[in-house]
């Protein structure tokens, strides 16, 4: 991992370079997403079959068999062992009383002159949700895309989740049922992202795309953005730990590993304010590397991406989290409630040593969706909102039109829209 040290005269410069990512969309992979979105808008079923076949190497006849109902998630549901079954519904319930209280309800006030203006809030009609498959099968995102889509009221919950080989993970299934998915296909890739767009014969228009993949996956819900909504286009997963010293250096080790074994690219930071406890982290993972599993994935993340930062205080770590507006913050200190005040950038803040971050990828409740790549200066995570709409209320009573009116005329005239004017004048006395 690279070091840094906040007093070295060259670390704003270190730290620019350590979070520079490349965004650059790459040419040919726009121009194979920008092919498959126009045929499988142009062809819609005979498209999707054909590049599910091919991408995914199944052996679809028709699209019925790339179709799955609620029975056959029921159905997945009672083949998984009893254990994996309680902790599905543990999360989702965690998840769902979380976003039950994100819920936004509809208002409305009158004012002196008698006009009514408020809020109607009402649910998306249709959603789709993506999900990886094959070896990168995530039932949490399953929960995590389609609770907050169940609780804000959404009528139709559509998944689709590629399944290499006609390879199909029950756990991911599970998770459909139990988070209330109305029907999956077993489609994946730019052509399920074009076939939830657009619509097909048998796969019905969403309103709004939610869910991560892989390059293709993003480049196509960019290009289908404006048909549909999209929650967002997310970058390599990232966590950054503050640590005063107090938390052993084991978890911090391990908390460092569990972002980082997700991709080469993926980024983990630590910022310390004492060497001596940065050794004692480097020292942990140096004797824990050996029993990861994906050792060579955690190896090439920290390697490319990661760092030790030295800082003077916590007051200096939490001005450069704000600065890097990390995806997860772990305040692996004490008092996390009152050093979370200083931070006005980060997806999601896990407060105080006993907070890892992977119980809130799973189960603690907030969702996992969450804004990377610095865009938490100005992005949230995923939640009950993204899936409802706001439609402002105006009823202007007689007595209102005559004021308003007046307003509105001389504005309109203003701007040279003379038919505006007089619609507004014509309600006038």
């Amino acid at each position: 991992m690279k070091k840094l040290d906040t007093q070295s005269p060259d670390f704003q410069a270190g730290l620019k370079a350590l979070l520079a990512f490349e965004t650059a969309q790459n040419p040919e992979t726009e121009r194979i997403v920008a092919d498959i979105c126009a045929d499988v808008q142009k062809r819609g079923d005979a498209a999707l079959i054909e590049y599910t076949n091919k991408f995914d190497q199944t052996n679809a006849k028709s699209i019925d068999d790339l179709i799955l109902t609620q029975a056959d998630l029921k159905t997945a549901f009672e083949r998984i062992p009893n254990d994996v079954q309680t902790a599905l519904q543990t999360a989702a319930c965690r998840v769902e009383s979380y976003h039950q209280r994100q819920k936004m309800e509809s208002w409305s006030y009158t004012d002196e002159d008698g006009t009514l203006l408020g809020q109607q809030i009402t649910p998306l009609d249709r959603v789709g949700i993506y999900v990886p498959g094959g070896k990168a099968a995530y039932p949490s995102s399953v929960i995590m895309n389609a609770m907050p889509a169940h609780v804000a009221g959404v009528k139709e919950i559509i998944m689709v989740v590629p399944t290499p080989k006609g390879e199909r993970n029950d756990i991911v299934l599970a998770a459909a049922y139990v988070a209330g998915v109305t029907k999956v296909f077993t489609v994946g890739g730019a052509q399920a992202v074009a076939a939830l767009a657009y619509g097909t014969e048998t796969i019905p228009q969403v309103d709004k795309i939610t869910g991560p993949g892989n390059a293709f996956v993003a480049a196509a819900k960019r290009r289908v953005f404006g048909v549909v909504g999209i929650d967002m286009v997310a970058g390599p997963s990232e966590i950054l730990v503050i640590a005063d010293g107090t938390t052993p250096p084991d978890w911090v080790a391990m908390d460092l590993f569990s972002q980082a074994e997700h991709d080469e690219i993926a980024q983990a930071i630590l910022i310390g304010t004492s060497q001596a406890y940065l050794d004692e982290v480097q020292a942990a993972m140096d004797r824990l590397i050996a029993t990861m599993p994906r050792r060579d994935i955690i190896e090439a993340s920290l390697g490319n991406r990661g760092a030790m930062i030295l800082a003077k205080d916590l007051d200096e770590a939490c001005g450069i989290a704000n600065y890097i507006a990390p995806e997860h913050l772990e305040l692996s200190v004490e008092n996390p409630q009152e050093w979370a005040k200083k931070i006005r950038h980060a997806g999601a803040i896990f407060m105080g040593r006993y907070t890892g971050e992977s119980l809130g990828d799973y189960c603690a409740g907030p969702n996992h969706v969450l804004p990377t790549s610095r865009t938490a200066r100005f992005s949230s995570p995923l939640g009950t909102y993204d899936f409802q709409k706001r439609s402002s209320l105006i009823q202007v009573s007689e007595h209102g039109a005559q004021k308003l009116g007046e307003t509105a005329s001389v504005l309109a005239h203003g701007e040279s829209l003379t038919a505006h004017a007089r619609a507004a004048e014509f309600r006038m006395k």
